[in-house]
């Protein structure tokens, strides 16, 4: 039994678009259920980075919140998060009336706050929540800003419902750091699926992921592993899964042009990226099919009609 909050193999969904670009919750509906009923997932992060959200409208997010919301009883976590905090407040109030069950609230990007700033905002974030548990969400080579340990610790004390961090700062040996100092219940989820294994070392809960949309299995066998302290079972998932990893994000393709590729393999209809992520190069479907034929992993005897 998992003792983490929301569970301990979430992805952070991609959000489908028709072949106009417009929003598709037929398609998420499936996808989120899919990604529950076969793919083991614990809970589900709609609307972040890999969910596209600096191209989505609060208005579109909140249909989104709704629709999935409706459709899957696993724990869901809204992303919230703009670098502006009114923005903030207001898509977290759409999120709360939409009925998630948690927050997760990016750092600032491309303004770079201060440490300071980053208390404010995330506290005033926090208060529009109507006590929902936040989850504040680290990634600095995005956002352009380290939230702080020290800011993080502040955070943790002070605000009762900021509960977690996602973490995605690359740094195993400062987030130790942090969880000895953080309050009782305070979580790590691993943001970056190739530190999962070595954050699940110092006291990481879960992962919020982006080849866990087509790893689950093997998520969910690596965290029954190490919990029982089979961790050169641990190991053997986590190198079955490194492929995935690597193939998930690059530079020519960046996170989420291969995952929906991925996906429309797979038989989801979650078409390409919204403008400006809609490029893709050729072939890429053809490399996802080979990751997936030459891993072995459980997915395989999963796959979706097409």
């Amino acid at each position: 039994m998992t003792t983490a909050r929301f569970g301990r193999v979430l992805s952070a969904m991609v959000t489908p678009f028709d072949e106009n670009e417009d929003l598709n919750l037929d398609a998420a509906v499936g996808l989120a259920s899919w990604l529950v009923d076969a793919q083991g997932h614990e809970g589900l992060v709609l609307a972040g980075t890999t969910g596209e959200s600096p191209t989505l409208t609060h208005d579109e997010q909140g249909e989104l919140f709704r629709a999935v919301r409706g459709a899957v009883d696993v724990p869901i976590v809204a992303g919230t998060g703009s670098n502006d905090t009114r923005a903030a407040v207001d898509l977290t109030k759409r999120a709360v009336a939409a009925g998630v069950d948690g927050l997760l609230v990016v750092t600032p990007y491309y303004n770079r706050p201060s440490q300071a700033a980053l208390i404010d905002h995330f506290s005033a974030i926090a208060a529009a929540g109507d006590g929902l548990p936040v989850i504040i969400y680290d990634i600095p080579v995005r956002t352009g800003r380290k939230v702080e340990t020290d800011t993080l610790l502040t955070l943790a004390h002070d605000v009762d419902n900021i509960i977690g961090l996602k973490d995605a700062a690359g740094d195993p040996g400062e987030t130790a750091m942090l969880l000895t100092e953080a309050p009782e219940g305070f979580e790590v989820y691993s943001g970056d699926d190739s530190l999962t294994l070595p954050l699940m070392a110092i006291g990481a809960v879960g992962a919020i992921g982006v080849a866990t949309h087509w790893t689950g299995p093997e998520h969910v066998e690596m965290f029954d592993a190490f919990a029982a302290g089979n961790v050169e079972r641990a190991r053997e998932l986590n190198a079955m899964m490194l492929p995935s990893f690597d193939f998930e994000t690059s530079n020519e393709t960046p996170n989420p042009v291969p995952t929906k590729a991925m996906l429309r393999m797979l038989g989801h209809s979650v078409g390409h990226g919204r403008s400006p992520m809609h490029h893709e190069p050729p072939g890429l479907e053809a490399a996802a099919r080979a990751i997936i034929e030459g891993s072995g992993l459980a997915i395989e005897s999963a796959l979706p009609a097409v």
